[in-house]
């Protein structure tokens, strides 16, 4: 062992909820490295004599590293890191083969191709191997501090979208006017309690209808018109104000209306969908009818 070299280390590093799986079907080589470990690193330590042992671990646990020795009788290390990689728990755990028999580059590469991270030879280098552990664990562990950075992030902007959403069905639900979307041909996607309340439907009873169906401007050639005049008007203007126009509701009767309606524009620039917004005007008279 080089102990010159890991001398400037703690006897026992901390890392904490790490656990490491050793396969080997020698069950020295196994002891051995275990004891390298644990006097380096305080970390939890599982142990396997067979590939397919290995595998059963792996799927089972929550094992953070592997050390896997190649030359295994029925599976070989390679095989092993194969089935390991093509299974969704275990493809992302770190791999590093730790071999006395398969030293040439054709096998290194081999043992890249089927996905180890590190590929080590006996003897044992002590401080290479602890080294390349801890750098690991320091790997993984940053990534879990991002990830909860990340999902702390995700509650926090979750909580803001809910907070929006609250407040936006608040004003839609206590808001005077009508309020009704509609998609790009014309049909109804939602209405608010406002709406309901004028035309005499349940919200439900209005979605998918046309908007022709329950509205009609004053002028009736425009009312013939209806969907292609402001339609292409929408499209060609963004937005229409302050039309004179009638609800027709549930029962039939006629209810005088100021109506706006604004176009929802997709990233580029193509018509989604119409706001439309209706002030009941019943009780009001125009002026020129006082004059």
């Amino acid at each position: 062992m080089n102990e010159n070299s890991l001398s400037s280390q703690n006897s026992s590093t901390e890392a904490p909820n790490f656990k490491i799986l050793v396969v080997d079907d020698e069950p020295n080589n196994i002891f051995t490295l275990k004891a390298l470990v644990n006097k380096y690193l305080s970390v939890s330590i599982e142990e396997a004599s067979s590939g397919m042992q290995a595998l059963e671990i792996a799927l089972k646990e929550k094992i953070d590293l592997i050390i896997l020795d190649i030359q295994m009788p029925e599976m070989d290390g390679f095989q092993t890191a194969s089935m390991l990689k093509i299974r969704n728990k275990t493809k992302d755990i770190p791999i590093i083969f730790l071999t006395a028999a398969f030293k040439s580059e054709e096998f290194q590469l081999k043992g890249y191709k089927v996905g180890a991270v590190d590929y080590l030879l006996k003897p044992i280098d002590d401080n290479q191997l602890i080294n390349k552990i801890s750098t690991y664990f320091k790997l993984i562990e940053n990534e879990r501090n991002l990830n909860k950075i990340l999902e702390e992030k995700v509650k926090q902007r979750t909580a803001e979208l809910d907070r929006s959403k609250q407040y936006l069905e608040s004003i839609l639900a206590f808001m005077g006017e009508a309020l009704i979307v509609l998609d790009k041909e014309g049909k109804i996607e939602s209405a608010n309690p406002a709406t309901c309340n004028m035309l005499g439907y349940q919200e439900d009873q209005l979605l998918s209808r046309s908007i022709g169906e329950i509205f009609e401007e004053e002028d009736q050639q425009k009312a013939m018109a209806f969907m292609g005049t402001w339609l292409e008007a929408i499209i060609r203007t963004g937005v229409i104000k302050n039309v004179e126009a009638s609800f027709i509701s549930k029962d039939g009767k006629r209810i005088p209306i100021l109506f706006s309606r604004s176009s929802i524009l997709d990233n580029n620039d193509q018509l989604t969908g119409i706001i439309c917004v209706a002030k009941n005007m019943s009780g009001y008279q125009k002026i020129k009818e006082l004059e």
